[in-house]
């Protein structure tokens, strides 16, 4: 490998929009997600929608799915 042409590699404080927060190494020293592996549908078995610009419900009202 060349010397001096990659980043330093450090602790990285992650943080979710749950709450949860965790360490991990990365070149950045902090980082802000939307979804980790607690509040995730895949490791938590619940279904949960995350929509930021409402889409869904102009998914729902185009196509008359509204409840």
């Amino acid at each position: 490998m060349k010397k001096d042409i990659h980043p330093d590699y450090k602790l990285c404080q992650v943080s979710c929009a749950c709450g949860n927060s965790f360490e991990t190494k990365s070149n950045v020293e902090t980082m802000r997600i939307d979804i980790c592996s607690a509040c995730h549908p895949f490791f938590t078995g619940e279904q949960k929608i995350v929509d930021a610009a409402g889409r869904v419900e102009k998914f729902k009202a185009k196509y008359n799915m509204a409840k």
